[in-house]
């Protein structure tokens, strides 16, 4: 991956009401004219199945036939923009990082190529090369095509298989894990027809700008009415979408809601049996599709999120960010050494770029730490890791799917420095020329060595046409100025791209950039609103294994 910033821009005097919109140094109008199955690491890109991947895997070394580990960051090319490895490591490292080797990876899109720069870990000194695939073992030429005939052989056997009831041809189906089908009209209807239950995740969502509660039944999706509708209603569908906290449940007239909202409204029976921790409320047997009497839908709110309760002050200038300013953002550490950013959405769960976390997710190794502002910093509380989780679709090779969870051993308490920012909603569009927070402790030039001070800087979202960077797909997001100099660089990774609505909502975890605040190359960031299926889906699973 890539990497980021040179942070200029700092929040400006302006009335409490309005929130940090406008530019300091650089002039806003100016700038913006000129986008649980386990997975094996080494698997070929999969479609775009929404269920986790859950690895761990054995620490890095130093064996002998890799490079040597002790030298000074200094002495590495000044050239490799890793977002991984941040160029001055403390020196209290109980252990040696791993090593990263800069490659070029082409990636071909309706006939563009697009070159950006990667990187892979050194795994236990193996010495990875571009002249061929990461994935590719070196193979004698014979063996290679024995192996190439057993492998078409196999894949003759499914084929022929499929006549057979195997089932692995799923058109207009839903495809289980497991590989068998079942109907889509089975999918979320309250019965788990796959054996690991995924027909039956991801079946609510909260939409719009006002958060209406939707269910997902018979194949489409359905606003809430208000009627028949409680608290323990409200509480299991907040489970559904992976919190363990609820706030309330209130109602807004469906006049008042987008236009894609109203054509389906479906009412919950009086019947449902609210008792049953393991009902879920999309269960068709307890839905009836209604014209809604009260013409009133259902608003959820499952968390208290997106606020800054400590911090009132505004910054004149300056990008050096304030205690409280930016309470969800966490440092991620490696082996105890600062590794990226990530932000925090639940009292347990952290957002991050799958490549900070690809190949090297042994919870073990990992620790959090939050409510920082400088770093390192001494006697700080580490918090240990549960588990990791990256989209299972994600690959070093590709540009999209680069979102990643992780899910802290023990829940934490909230205080003034350190809040849970808000995911956005469904179909919740964040227009081209808002202006939005990216921070870090990333290098404030190409070359540089991280940051001790946690840095802020506001940048305007671009659209696709804006960015100019060819093989974007909806999973990315474009941010920072064409005309450079603001933008994320090594060190920032995973990080926020935070945007201010009613209240704060993460819009983007900072993904790669092809040159840190070289014109014409804004920083590239995964779109956390095309991400949501999957992590609620993941925070969902991972709830009903707690039960």
């Amino acid at each position: 991956m890539m990497a980021y910033l040179e942070k200029k821009t700092g929040e400006q005097q302006q009335p409490e009401t309005k929130g940090e919109n406008t530019m300091g140094k650089i002039s806003f109008k100016e700038e913006v004219k000129s986008g649980h199955f386990e997975a094996d690491t080494n698997s070929e890109d999969l479609p775009n199945i929404s269920t986790p991947s859950v690895i761990s895997v054995s620490p890095f070394s130093s064996s002998a036939g890799g490079r040597d580990t002790s030298r000074h960051p200094q002495y590495f090319d000044s050239n490799t923009q890793d977002p991984h490895v941040p160029i001055g490591w403390p020196a209290e490292a109980s252990n040696s990082l791993p090593i990263y080797k800069q490659h070029t990876i082409k990636t071909s899109y309706n006939s563009h190529r697009t070159s950006i720069i990667k990187v892979r870990p050194f795994i236990h000194g193996e010495n990875l090369s571009d002249s061929r695939p990461v994935c590719w073992p070196v193979v004698p030429r014979k063996q290679l095509i024995l192996l190439m005939i057993i492998c078409l052989l196999i894949g003759v056997t499914l084929v022929l298989g499929i006549g057979l009831g195997v089932g692995l041809n799923c058109s207009g189906k839903f495809r289980c894990v497991s590989t068998a089908c079942i109907s889509r009209s089975a999918v979320c209807d309250g019965v788990k027809d796959c054996r690991e239950g995924e027909d039956e995740l991801n079946c609510v969502r909260v939409s719009g700008r006002h958060s209406v509660l939707q269910i997902h039944s018979r194949g489409i999706w359905s606003s809430v009415c208000w009627e028949n509708w409680s608290a323990n209603l409200g509480f299991s569908a907040c489970k559904q979408l992976g919190y363990n906290s609820y706030v309330n449940s209130t109602s807004i007239p469906l006049s008042s809601v987008e236009s894609a909202f109203k054509k389906n409204i479906v009412m919950i029976s009086s019947r449902f049996p609210i008792h049953y921790q393991t009902f879920k409320i999309h269960n068709s047997s307890f839905l009836r599709k209604v014209q809604c009497v009260s013409g009133l839908v259902t608003v959820l709110k499952c968390i208290e999120c997106g606020a800054r309760p400590n911090f009132r002050t505004r910054i004149v200038g300056g990008n050096i960010s304030l205690s409280g300013q930016y309470p969800w953002q966490v440092s991620l550490q490696y082996q105890n050494q600062y590794l990226c950013g990530g932000s925090l959405i639940t009292n347990q769960w952290i957002v991050t770029a799958a490549h900070c976390v690809y190949g090297f997710a042994n919870p073990s190794l990992w620790t959090v730490r939050v409510g920082l502002t400088d770093q390192p910093v001494s006697g700080a509380a580490d918090l240990s890791v549960k588990k990791i989780f990256f989209h299972s679709t994600y690959h070093p090779e590709g540009l999209s799917y680069d979102i990643a969870l992780i899910k802290l051993m023990q829940p934490l308490t909230f205080s003034g420095h350190v809040q849970p920012i808000c995911l956005p909603n469904y179909d919740e569009g964040f227009s081209s020329g808002s202006m939005c927070w990216i921070s870090g402790w990333g290098a404030t030039n190409t070359s540089g060595a991280v940051s001790v001070s946690l840095h802020s800087a506001l940048v305007p979202l671009l659209s696709i046409r804006e960015c100019r960077i060819p093989g974007l797909s909806p999973w990315n997001i474009c941010a920072g100025y064409l005309t450079g100099g603001t933008g994320t660089c090594q060190g920032d990774s995973g990080g926020p791209l935070a945007c201010q609505a009613s209240v704060w909502k993460l819009v983007g975890a900072a993904s790669w950039v092809q040159s840190c605040g070289k014109m014409n190359n804004p920083g590239v960031y995964t779109s956390v609103t095309y991400a949501l299926p999957w992590i609620h889906q993941t925070m969902e699973e991972e709830e009903e294994r707690t039960v």
